[in-house]
């Protein structure tokens, strides 16, 4: 697989611990490529559950789940993604963030430190066994850089003895180019999550 943007990255760290029927987040549906990812893994006995506080990011992540018949197992939820346990209480594999501003839409709309702080926190509690998160940061523009100045103290100090923390970035991009952060709770039993 080639990986030409870190947000292919994203989906193929993910990929791997997401099995038919699983229940599975994106926090952040945007333009929702992931979530159709999400939803093509998780299959059409999984449930994906995606959050937009913009009404036209659901009408675009709908459209593109309908033409890729992929809308029955996929429930859009407009809401901030710092009320994910308000919807969710089961398990989940994967949560997916990529944080900053819609794409297309207005750069004055962005995620926010103290909102993505509390739902990273809710999906930690909601994380399976092996299950991952992961975060796509965009320093390059104000707000991008003080969430990620602000999560990354946050997620460096999680236990090792529970979570796998990897942090991923371009060396040759200039100009503050998106990172990622991938988090996997550590499995406690000899199972392998693949």
């Amino acid at each position: 697989m080639l990986i030409h943007k870190i947000t292919d990255l994203a989906q193929y760290a993910v990929s791997p611990v997401i099995r038919e029927g699983d229940t599975v987040i994106d926090a952040t549906a945007g333009n929702g490529l992931d979530t159709e990812f999400l939803a093509a893994k998780a299959g059409p006995s999984g449930r994906v559950y995606a959050f937009d506080i913009q009404k036209d990011a659901l009408v675009r992540t709908a459209e593109r789940l309908k033409e890729k018949r992929l809308d029955q197992q996929v429930t859009l939820i407009q809401s901030g993604h710092e009320n994910l346990a308000r919807f969710i209480s089961e398990p989940v594999s994967a949560v997916m963030y990529n944080l900053g501003y819609l794409p297309g839409g207005s750069r004055e709309l962005t995620t926010g430190l103290d909102t993505t702080l509390s739902s990273f926190k809710q999906a930690l509690s909601l994380l399976k066994q092996g299950g991952i998160i992961t975060v796509v940061l965009y320093p390059g523009h104000a707000e991008g850089k003080h969430e990620k100045e602000g999560l990354m103290p946050v997620i460096s100090r999680l236990s090792s003895a529970e979570y796998t923390v990897l942090h991923q970035g371009y060396l040759n991009k200039k100009n503050n180019p998106p990172e990622l952060v991938v988090v996997q709770k550590v499995l406690f039993s000899s199972e392998h999550p693949y």
